[in-house]
């Protein structure tokens, strides 16, 4: 067991790394094009943040780890929601400036909801999977939310921010996109693998550990990236990578792993569903009574 609670982290940092290359690379690539900091938040740095959940989930749909899939999506959203954003919080008081990101807030909301009822549809179909056709809903709707935030993009221009470094060459650019890649997919299969392992020596449930371990493993991106905009005092970064973040996690990431391997349901996770669902209602009663 020790030499895979060694190769988790082995696995993990071969994500975070990945992660990092991956949004520096399409960030550097994005800001070409003069994207607001907003957007590459909600977007490039979300699915770039996202990325490690992405990997990690594809392959344990593969494996049929159904509980790995939900437990790393609901736990991964709720270490977001009240770890990293209560991090943030200590860091540098939350004020969002742009109303896009407030807009973006009951998106996060309602496909959590969402969420809820494809994964509680047996009630009324029979079926105990999130089906591949759920995951064609989920997919279309993440479709839908990437063309509402590019037309945000002509509501809120772009912020210039004089370059502190030279910009970087096409080729680099595209050297840490494929490098990036390339980690996520080592990192991911090392923690899927190996998470499953300890698992079945602890004796302790898949879904215990796709909600702790697993989650917060994949989770260190969004915090790093969230506490070091927070550090600098860019809360639209800070609170966009966030949401945008969760957001993904469900519409994006569940899609795709149902799209691969239907995803057998364990009720148990309705009672992290309504932790998730409850904190995200409480975010956006702070965010639009004023609360920092």
């Amino acid at each position: 067991m020790l030499v895979s609670l060694i190769l988790i982290i082995i696995g993990f940092v071969a994500l975070i790394v990945g992660a990092n290359w991956l949004v520096d690379g399409a960030a550097a690539l994005a800001r070409k094009y003069k994207v607001s900091d907003l957007v590459i938040g909600l977007t490039i740095v979300a699915f770039g943040t996202s990325a490690p959940e992405l990997v990690v989930n594809s392959i344990a749909s593969v494996n049929g780890y159904s509980d790995i899939v939900l437990g790393n999506i609901i736990g991964s959203n709720n270490m977001n929601l009240f770890l990293i954003l209560g991090l943030t919080g200590l860091i540098f008081p939350i004020s969002v400036q742009s109303s896009t990101a407030r807009k973006e807030i009951p998106i996060s909301l309602l496909a959590a909801l969402l969420l809820l009822l494809l994964l509680n549809d047996f009630r009324f179909t029979g079926l105990t999977s999130a089906s591949r056709l759920d995951g064609l809903v989920l997919m279309a709707l993440f479709g839908l939310f990437l063309y509402y935030v590019f037309l945000q993009m002509k509501k809120d221009p772009a912020v210039v921010v004089e370059e502190q470094h030279k910009p970087l060459s096409t080729f680099s650019i595209w050297r840490l996109i494929v490098f990036g890649l390339a980690g996520l997919i080592l990192g991911g299969r090392l923690v899927v693998v190996n998470s499953v392992s300890v698992a079945e020596a602890l004796g302790i449930s898949e879904k215990i550990i796709g909600l702790t371990i697993v989650a917060a493993g994949t989770s260190l991106p969004e915090l790093v990236t969230s506490v070091v905009a927070a550090t600098k005092k860019n809360t639209d970064i800070a609170i966009g990578n966030i949401i945008g973040s969760n957001i993904f996690n469900i519409l994006l990431i569940l899609s795709v792993s149902s799209l691969i391997n239907p995803i057998t349901y364990n009720v148990r996770f309705n009672t992290d569903l309504y932790i998730l669902i409850g904190g995200t209602l409480m975010l956006l009663l702070f965010m639009l009574t004023g609360k920092r």
